[in-house]
């Protein structure tokens, strides 16, 4: 007998004989995804997310930068998982943006109360405004997120003057809203309806979008 079987060794395992690892999940991957999360927390609360880099990430977190890709694919996607954000931004853009600029306000609205009116999203979300609300990380990545990733885009794709002021007016409606109806259950406004939300609240999300602001020089 020749090799292994003749020196009374097994056999090398398939996986293990092309180079190396067995097949499956690595021991310690999870451990290694939070340590990733944590680290992209930190760098996007201090620097920002321009600033902050895959290769900072993973230097933070003691991998290499493939391994952040290979987790969470792009560094909007670790911006997504780092937030724990159940709503995908950019649907939210694509079903604002393709609609007539006048109903954007009512569209903006329909979609935010869509996202947060499910229990298995809105508590994720709940989690993410009570944390801001109290921690100045927490705050600093939802600021982030939020201007960045939804009301950044959507104020610049309208190419509307003063798109960064807009942009705050509209996010500072929808964390008060999201304070009075999921945190506080302020009534009447926490058992309004959907399309009563919609109706009220659509023409001045419509003004802040596209409408005159009426802004001193």
């Amino acid at each position: 007998m020749k090799g292994a079987a003749a020196r009374g060794e097994a056999p090398p395992r398939e996986a293990e004989s092309r180079g190396g690892r067995r097949p499956g999940r690595r021991p310690g991957d999870s451990r290694t995804r939070d340590d990733i999360l944590a680290a992209a927390r930190d760098e996007f609360a201090e620097l920002g997310f321009d600033r902050a880099t895959i290769r900072g990430i993973a230097a933070a977190a003691g991998v290499d930068p493939a391994l952040v890709l290979h987790y969470f694919g792009s560094k909007d996607d670790l911006f997504g998982a780092a937030l724990q954000v159940p709503v995908e931004p950019g649907e939210i853009l694509r079903r604002v943006i393709s609609r007539d600029v006048k109903d954007m306000g009512a569209t903006l609205v329909r979609s935010f109360l869509e996202a947060w009116e499910p229990e298995e999203s809105r508590a994720p979300l709940v989690a993410m405004v009570r944390s801001a609300m109290t921690n100045e990380t927490a705050m600093a990545l939802v600021r982030e997120y939020l201007g960045r990733r939804i009301f950044g885009p959507i104020t610049q794709a309208l190419g509307a003057r003063d798109a960064e002021l807009r942009a705050t007016l509209v996010g500072s409606q929808f964390i008060g809203l999201a304070m009075m109806r999921y945190i506080a259950r302020i009534e009447p406004l926490a058992s309004a309806s959907v399309e009563q939300l919609v109706a009220a609240m659509g023409p001045t999300m419509q003004r802040y979008l596209s409408g005159d602001l009426d802004l001193a020089d």
